[in-house]
Order: structure tokens, then C-alpha cells, then sequence
């Protein structure tokens, strides 16, 4: 048609017969009329270029999909209005375990939801919506068809029986004013957990410190008065010693002072190895050793600490090598030893034994006729700050028992106590001695 167009246009001067007023009418309709289809030739050829525009672009568009469909690191699906799966995406064969032919048009995506859960949400829904939510597709879908915000943390459960959290959401496909199926996207948030546990846990590790550091400005102010109160009177009445027989006197307050100064040292001992301990600060540093020259050694260091008359028997049997960590060995004995110093009475004996067996353990036991543990305060023994309800007139802090128990512990070890009131205690510490 466009080449019959300037073929008649190139001709017009062949045409004959007419006059030139005619001339110039013909002359301006077919200039008209070739306009027209000039017009006509380029509106066909923009949309036929737009034709092909629009596919390009749904070409294009369809690529995109699909790659988001078969690369996308979230779980995709889509199920019917009545709940089974239409379509379900390589990522949620891969995370959930199940095969797509197995579960498309068989199965609903409730197959991978907890029951237990489905029906706490379902009752959280009904709650808020002010209207019964069934448990099942209707928990899923409810706010997806009132067209309210629809995403949530649920728990997966795999084909292996395995859990994965998830942030799901899911959304209604309408055509017009029907709802003819809904999508549902899933993002692993497993890694979002673990990040909020360990948050989670540094801050309840941060928690127990400020309370370990309150405790002790509490503990110390109360603990701290009596043998500071001890250690100044004595160094004044000393200063009003001033002759020779006066000796016995300066003797007695020395003591005093050394014993007052000791227990100062013991409380912050113990305050220092509770923050080493709950900030992770303890290694274990096992080297080979004699157990039973190493408790001995550290027995007789502890003679000063003895009451009037009192004796500690102590005996070890077995094999004299061991390979522990003799740092931590020699606090969980002069704790335990010094425990049963401090509630046993004067002229009561404290017997210490030490036992390397054929099955490499290195058993412990230290036995007093003390004042005794009575079998409710047994079950809080090893716990921080706990002491007991017979002792109250006695001073201590309440770790040095939870310092036992985590050394014993760090060590592979494990810490029993038998005691009756009025009766004695004695605690058996038993380790394995091969290399932790």
C-alpha cells in the first residue's frame, strides 16, 4: 500500500484532461490522502514495535521470576483456597526436605507447621479478631483475606523431624473480588535465634555479675567490720603494752590480727575466684603430680587456722602419681579443710583421706563432728551465697562451697555431701585423673 502510495504521488503528472484549478484539487487530495496513509503505516509499525516491547518485557519478566523463583534463599509456596500446594520452590525441597512432586496437589502446607503452635495462634487470632479462628488453613489465611498485615515467627518442622524458625508470610491472590489461592514466603531465621539466645545469655551473664558485685559491697560491708574492728583494737591495745611480761598480752592480739587479716584475705579470695569463674576465666592446666605430698603440704599450712585442741588425721592409699590441675586441687582442699575447721568444735578431730584407685580416679574425702547440715539445706549447699540455717553465728561468705563445685566440676569431677545435725559432714570429691 505505501509503494502504491508514491507510485501515485510520483505520477500525478501524468494524469491529463483536467484544468489547473482541477489540477491543483486533485494535487491537494492526494497530498491529503497520502498523508493520511503515511500516518496510518506509522501508528501499525509503533504498535507493532510496541507488541514486541511488550513481549520483550514479558519475556523479560518471566525470566526474572523464575530466577527469583529457583534461586531465592527464602521457602516459597503457593497453595488453593482450599489448602493444597500448587507450587512449592527448590529452596523448600532443600530446607524442608520433601520433593515437590511429593507434596504438590497432595499435601498442605500445614503438613510442615507444629500442631501444638498452631493452635496457641489460632487462639491468640481469636482474640484479637474477636471471632472464632479454627486451627489449620484458617490460622494461616484469616488475616491474608481480611487484608491485614500477615506476618509471623513460626516453627517449621523438617521431613527428619528437625525444627526450623521462620518468619512467614503469607498473601492472598485475587482476581477481581475472589480470592483464588495464596502465597506463602518463609525466611530461615535460625540464625536470628541463635544471635538473640547468645544475646540472650550475655545479658543474663551480665545480670548475675551486677548482682555478684552488689552482693559483695553488701557482703563485704558486713563481713569486713568485725575483723577490721579486731585488727584496730588490737593494734591499740598493743601500743599500750609497753613493758617485757607484757609479751603474752602483744602475742594474743598478734594472733588476733594475723587471724583477722586471713580472713579478709579469704573473703576476697573467694569474691575473685566466684568473678574468674562466671566470666569463663578458668583453665584447666593439668600437670602430674604426688596427690597425697600435695594435700599433706597443704594441711599443715592450715595448722594455724585449727581451734584449741583440734587434729586433722589425714591418709592417702593407692598410687602417689596423678595428672590434674594441683592449682585448683589445693583451693577445693583448703576450702573443704577449712570448713570443717571453722564448724567443728575444739578438740574435735577432722579426718582427710586420699584414695588413687586401679580405675585412675582420685577419690577425696574430708569428715568432720561438726554442727552438722540438716537435709534441706543440702539441696542449696553448692549454690552462690547459700549457707546454712544453723549458722548464722558463724562468719563466712556462702562461696566457698559454690567455688568447690565448680572447680570440682572444670575438673570433670563430681563433689557428694553426707551429713546429719550434731553429727559431722564429710564431702567426697572424686576425679578422673587421666588428661581432661
Amino acid at each position: 500500500m505505501y509503494d502504491r502510495i508514491h507510485m501515485t504521488i510520483s505520477n500525478k503528472e501524468q494524469i491529463a484532461g483536467f484544468t489547473p484549478a482541477q489540477q491543483a484539487i486533485v494535487d491537494r487530495l492526494l497530498e491529503e490522502r497520502t498523508r493520511q496513509l503515511t500516518a496510518t503505516v506509522e501508528e501499525l509499525k509503533s504498535r507493532l514495535r510496541a507488541e514486541e516491547a511488550k513481549d520483550n518485557a514479558l519475556q523479560r519478566m518471566n525470566s526474572f521470576l523464575n530466577s527469583i523463583w529457583n534461586n531465592a534463599d527464602a521457602i516459597m509456596l503457593v497453595f488453593s483456597p482450599e489448602g493444597y500446594i500448587r507450587y512449592f520452590n527448590p529452596t523448600a525441597e532443600r530446607l524442608l526436605g520433601y520433593r515437590a512432586v511429593d507434596v504438590i496437589e497432595i499435601e498442605s502446607p500445614l503438613l510442615f507447621h507444629d500442631p501444638e503452635e498452631m493452635e496457641r495462634r489460632a487462639a491468640e487470632f481469636s482474640l484479637q479478631l474477636q471471632q472464632i479462628v479454627d486451627p489449620g488453613i484458617d490460622t494461616l489465611t484469616i488475616k491474608a483475606k481480611l487484608n491485614m498485615p500477615n506476618e509471623y515467627e513460626w516453627t517449621y518442622i523438617r521431613r527428619d523431624g528437625s525444627k526450623l524458625p521462620v518468619s512467614l508470610t503469607i498473601s492472598a491472590i485475587r482476581n477481581a473480588n475472589q480470592i483464588t489461592g495464596y502465597v506463602g514466603i518463609a525466611i530461615d531465621i535460625s540464625e536470628k535465634k541463635s544471635a538473640e539466645a547468645e544475646l540472650r545469655q550475655a545479658l543474663e551473664k551480665e545480670k548475675e555479675l551486677n548482682e555478684l558485685k552488689s552482693r559483695f559491697v553488701s557482703l563485704a560491708s558486713h563481713e569486713f567490720r568485725t575483723p577490721l574492728s579486731t585488727i584496730l583494737s588490737s593494734v591499740y591495745l598493743i601500743s599500750q603494752y609497753q613493758h617485757s611480761e607484757d609479751q603474752p598480752k602483744r602475742d594474743k592480739h598478734i594472733r588476733r590480727i594475723v587471724s583477722s587479716v586471713n580472713m579478709l584475705t579469704d573473703i576476697l579470695n573467694d569474691f575473685l575466684s566466684v568473678g574468674k569463674i562466671e566470666e569463663g576465666k578458668i583453665q584447666v592446666r593439668n600437670s602430674t603430680f604426688d596427690p597425697g605430698k600435695l594435700i599433706g603440704t597443704v594441711i599443715s599450712e592450715m595448722q594455724g587456722l585449727q581451734k584449741a585442741s583440734q587434729e586433722i588425721a589425714y591418709v592417702h592409699e593407692g598410687g602417689h602419681e596423678a595428672k590434674l590441675d594441683p592449682t585448683l586441687l589445693k583451693h577445693i582442699v583448703m576450702n573443704l579443710v577449712s570448713n570443717a575447721i571453722k564448724f567443728s568444735p575444739e578438740g574435735g578431730v577432722i579426718t582427710v583421706r586420699s584414695k588413687s584407685d586401679h580405675r585412675h580416679n582420685l577419690q577425696l574425702s574430708v569428715r568432720d563432728n561438726g554442727i552438722g547440715i540438716s537435709e534441706e539445706d543440702r539441696q542449696h549447699l553448692f549454690e552462690r551465697f547459700f549457707r546454712g540455717s544453723n549458722v548464722s553465728h558463724i562468719q563466712g561468705t556462702g562461696l566457698g562451697l559454690h567455688i568447690v563445685s565448680r572447680y570440682t566440676e572444670i575438673m570433670g569431677g563430681t563433689i557428694s555431701c553426707q551429713s546429719r545435725i550434731n553429727e559431722g559432714t564429710e564431702f567426697i570429691v572424686t576425679f578422673p585423673v587421666r588428661e581432661i
